[in-house]
C-alpha cells in the first residue's frame, strides 16, 4: 500500500493517497452548549482521491477541476512554526491546555459545565476535568492540547482518516477533519509539523491556508454536493 498522505498542489486541490478512509461528520447541537459528531452520508473510497480546495467544485468534496478556471489563489500562508512555538499555555489546577488560536469554530470547546478556561482554572471537581478533557480531544482543529502537570500530552490515539465537515446548525458547510497524524506536504514539498488533528480549508476563503480558519462561517459556504462521484483522476 502507498504511504498515506496528503499532498497540496499549487494552486489546485489536495491529493490523498494511500487509501485513506473518507467519511462525513455533522456537528450536531446536544444539550445547552455541547455539540457532538453524528453520521454523515456515506462517500467513495479510493485509493488516491483529490479534494476540492478552491470552494467551487459542482462535486464536493471532490475536485473537478474548476479551480483551473476560477483563478483561484491557494497560497500557503500558514506559520510553519512547531506547535509549541505558536501556541500559549493556560495553566489550570490540575491540567494544562496549549492554544494555537487556530479555530475552525467547530464549537467542541464548550460544553455544558462551561467552557474550558474556566474547567481547568476553577474545577469543582473530578468531573469538571474529565469534562475539559473531553472538550480538548475532541476538537478537531487541534486547537486545543492538553498536557498533565508532568508536561505529559494527554492526546488520544485516533485511527487515520478524514472527515467532511458539515455544520447544518450554522447553515454552513465545515472544513476538511484530518485525524491520526496523516503526514501533509505543502506545495514547495515541505511537509507540515506532524499532528494529531488538524482542520484543511475547502472554502477557499480562509486567511491561514492550508488550514481552517472558520472563514466558511463568515462567507456563508455551502457547497454542491449532488452526488459526490470520487473522480477516476485527481484533479491537477
Amino acid at each position: 500500500m502507498a504511504e498515506r498522505k496528503i499532498k497540496i498542489l499549487k494552486n489546485g486541490p489536495y491529493i490523498v493517497s494511500g487509501s485513506v478512509p473518507l467519511n462525513e461528520k455533522i456537528i450536531t447541537p446536544r444539550g445547552k452548549s455541547e455539540v457532538v459528531f453524528t453520521e454523515g452520508r456515506e462517500l467513495p473510497q479510493a485509493s488516491t482521491y483529490s479534494l476540492c480546495r478552491c470552494g467551487k467544485s459542482r462535486n464536493s468534496p471532490f475536485c473537478d477541476g474548476t479551480h483551473t478556471t476560477t483563478n483561484f489563489d491557494g497560497t500557503e500562508t500558514a506559520s510553519r512554526k512547531p506547535y509549541l512555538e505558536r501556541s500559549h499555555c493556560i495553566n489550570g489546577e490540575n491540567i494544562n491546555v496549549r492554544d494555537d488560536d487556530r479555530c475552525a469554530f467547530a464549537r467542541f470547546c464548550h460544553s455544558d459545565r462551561g467552557q474550558v478556561g474556566r474547567l481547568i482554572r476553577n474545577p469543582q471537581g473530578p468531573e469538571d476535568d474529565a469534562a475539559a478533557l473531553k472538550c480538548v480531544q475532541e476538537c478537531p482543529a487541534g486547537r486545543l492540547t492538553a498536557y498533565d502537570k508532568e508536561g505529559n500530552e494527554l492526546e488520544p490515539e485516533l485511527d487515520q482518516a478524514i472527515s467532511i465537515l458539515q455544520d447544518p446548525s450554522e447553515d454552513v458547510c465545515g472544513p476538511i477533519y484530518v485525524q491520526g497524524r496523516i503526514p501533509i506536504e505543502s506545495a514547495d514539498g515541505e511537509a507540515y509539523e506532524l499532528r494529531n488533528r488538524v482542520t484543511l480549508c475547502r472554502c477557499g476563503a480562509s486567511d491561514n491556508k492550508p488550514f481552517c480558519d472558520a472563514r466558511h462561517v463568515q462567507a456563508r459556504f455551502t457547497a454542491i454536493e449532488p452526488d459526490a462521484e470520487c473522480p477516476a483522476e485527481p484533479g491537477k
